[in-house]
C-alpha cells in the first residue's frame, strides 16, 4: 500500500514548497490508496517544516471527483463511517498545518474534491473548472465538512443552491462566489498556484499563521472575542523576529529577509 500511496499522491519538496500530486486515474476518486497516499504526503510535509503545500492533480480533466463509490456497494453504516471519518481526518489535517496550502484545480473538483480543496486556505482555478457537491443526487450530502465551509466561504443562500440542487459552477462563477480566489485561464493553474506558494513560503509564517487564527476567531467568537484575539496575536508577532525584521526593513527602505528563529 505504501508503494501505491507514494505513487498516487506523489510528493515533491522544493525551497519551502511541498507540492501534493494527486495521480490516480481516472478521475483521483478518493478511496483508500488516495487517503493513504495523503497521510503519508502530510506527514513528510510536517517533517521538512514547509511554509506552504500545493495539491494538483496529474489527470486530465480532474482535480477530484470525490468518493470512491465502488467502497460503497454493500457497506453497513460502520464501515462507511469509518471511511468517511478516515478521510475528514485526512482533509483537516491538511487544512490545519502549519502552511499556507493551495488547491490548483484545474478540472472537475467534486463532493470530497471540491471538500478537500475548500479545507485549503486558498483555490487557484481555471475557467475550465467544474466545481460542485453532486451527492443530493445519491440521497446523501457532502460529509467532510462541505456543509460546514462551503456557507463560510461563499454565505448560506449560494450554499444552500449548490448543496440542494447538487450543481456545478465553473471557475467563473466560483470566483465570482467567493469559492475561488484566483481565476486563471487554463493550463495556468499550476504556474499561479505555484508562484503564489513560492512567495508565501519565504514571508513570515508565523504572521500567516496568526492571521489564520484570527480570521478563524471571527467566525466563532464574534467581533468582541475576536479582536481580543487579535490583540494577543499582534502582540506575540511583535516580539518575534520576522516583526522586528519587516519594522527594520521598512525604515531602512529594503526588501525584508524572513524566517528568522
Amino acid at each position: 500500500m505504501t508503494e501505491q500511496a507514494d505513487r498516487l499522491v506523489r510528493y515533491d519538496h522544493t525551497d519551502g514548497v511541498a507540492t501534493l500530486t494527486l495521480a490516480r486515474s481516472p478521475a483521483n476518486a478518493l478511496g483508500e490508496p488516495i487517503i493513504a497516499g495523503l497521510t503519508l504526503a502530510i506527514d513528510r510535509a510536517r517533517s521538512d517544516g514547509v511554509g506552504a503545500v500545493v495539491v494538483r492533480s496529474e489527470v486530465p480533466g480532474f482535480f477530484a471527483a470525490g468518493a470512491d463509490l465502488t467502497l460503497f456497494d454493500g457497506l453497513e453504516v460502520s464501515g462507511f463511517l469509518d471511511y468517511l471519518d478516515r478521510l475528514r481526518e485526512q482533509i483537516e489535517r491538511l487544512g490545519s498545518g502549519p502552511w499556507v496550502s493551495i488547491a490548483a484545480i484545474d478540472g472537475h473538483a467534486l463532493g470530497g474534491g471540491l471538500e478537500l480543496a475548500m479545507a485549503c486556505t486558498m483555490r487557484v482555478a481555471s475557467t475550465a473548472a467544474g466545481l460542485g457537491v453532486p451527492e443530493v443526487k445519491l440521497g446523501l450530502l457532502p460529509g467532510a465538512a462541505g456543509t460546514q465551509r462551503l456557507p463560510r466561504l461563499i454565505g448560506r443562500g449560494p450554499a444552500i443552491d449548490l448543496l440542494v440542487t447538487g450543481r456545478s459552477v465553473d471557475g467563473t462563477e466560483a470566483h465570482r462566489l467567493g469559492l475561488v480566489d484566483r481565476l486563471t485561464e487554463p493550463g495556468e493553474v499550476d504556474r499561479v498556484a505555484g508562484e503564489l506558494a513560492a512567495s508565501l513560503a519565504s514571508g513570515p509564517r508565523e504572521a500567516h499563521a496568526a492571521i489564520l487564527r484570527c480570521v478563524d476567531a471571527a467566525s466563532e467568537r464574534g467581533l468582541e472575542g475576536g479582536m481580543v484575539i487579535e490583540r494577543d496575536e499582534v502582540a506575540g508577532l511583535f516580539a518575534t523576529p520576522d516583526g522586528r525584521e519587516g519594522v527594520a526593513a521598512f525604515l531602512e527602505k529594503r526588501r525584508p529577509s524572513f524566517g528568522g528563529a
